[in-house]
Formats: C-alpha cells, structure tokens, sequence
C-alpha cells in the first residue's frame, strides 16, 4: 500500500513538470527563432553593403571605359562616344581592336545584364542600375559621385562621362533628360553580355 501511494504521488507531479518542460522549449525555440530573424537581418544588410559596394565598382569601371573610348579616338578623326555598351569591349576603329573594359559587368543590385543607359543622341555617355530600391549608404561617396548622397534609388547612381566642351567640363547633352544623377524617363535598359 505504501508503495501504492508513491506511485500515485508520482503520477499526480509528472503531468505538471512535463508542462514546465514543455513551457521552457516553446520559450527556447522562440528565443532561437528572435535571434535567427535578427542574424538574418544583419546577413540581408551586410549582403547589400556589399552589392553596393560593387556597383559603385562596376558602375565606375563603366565610366572609366566610356572616357577611354571618347579620348582614344584614333589620330585623324574626331572624338566620339561609344555606340555601345560592346564597343567599349571591342573598340573597332583601329586594325587590332581595342579593349576599355575588360569584361561585361552584371548589375549588382538587379544580378541581370541589363542596365539602363543614359544618352547623348545616339551615343551612351553612362550607365545606371535598374534597381528601384533604397540605397543604404548616404555619405562618403567618392568625389565623382557626391551626389548619391541625395538619391533615394540606385536607378538614381548615374555613371556618366562629363563631355568636354568648350570652357571646361560640364555634363553631357541628354536631350532634355534630367541632370546627371536622375536617369531620363525614355532611357532604355541595355542588355550586357554574362562574365
């Protein structure tokens, strides 16, 4: 009978600790779930850092192409800009083609090929992502690029080439598009070609 009873006291305190047991893993797996969301968080913001980081890389390698093609104008014949994105990787004015960029470039921030362009008639003069979204970074940007700082898209970090013109640099003709920095409403996305 003795016995009896420990066993039956026994069974009356199981079902309760099973309950304080089981309270503390809900509680454990949600405090695990929290610090997952948020180690993501910072994973997703460390990983857009870093695209944009490269897209001002990439973006910058684009403009510097664009002003080699302009001022490698072979002897005799007058400064142009490229047609195309591919004339910077094949510039065929010379007998051995000429290479301005090493290689097509994806859009970081996109992962496509195609950018958007920005134009001088028929003539690129720079290059924009087409990502719609909201830059993380706001300041220390690069001198040629001080007005990013402004912008609430990266569709809105133009790449350009500032034409010479008489009296100094200034930015080039858009054909009524807006200034440098807000890509023009009738730009069209250029397809590039995969590293």
């Amino acid at each position: 009978m003795h016995d009896h009873r420990k066993v039956v006291r026994h069974q009356s305190i199981l079902p309760h600790s099973r309950g304080v047991i089981l309270m503390a893993l809900l509680i454990g797996l949600a405090l695990s779930g929290i610090a997952l969301m948020a180690a993501v968080d910072v994973w997703s913001i460390a990983r857009q850092r870093e695209r944009e980081q490269e897209l001002l890389f990439v973006g910058d390698q684009y403009r510097q192409a664009i002003r080699r093609y302009y001022y490698a104008a072979p002897s005799g014949t007058p400064r142009v800009l490229p047609a195309s994105l591919d004339a910077l990787l094949e510039d065929d004015r010379y007998p051995v083609p000429v290479r301005h960029l090493r290689r097509t470039y994806f859009d970081p921030m996109t992962g496509n090929a195609e950018w958007g362009v920005l134009r001088d008639g028929d003539r690129i003069t720079g290059v924009y992502s087409l990502s719609e979204a909201p830059p993380l970074k706001q300041a220390g940007f690069a001198p040629a690029y001080e007005n990013f700082a402004t912008q609430t898209r990266y569709r809105d970090w133009v790449f350009a080439f500032a034409v010479p013109r008489r009296g100094g640099l200034q930015p080039p003709p858009t054909s009524g598009a807006p200034a440098i920095g807000t890509p023009p409403p009738n730009s069209r996305p250029v397809r590039g070609k995969a590293p």
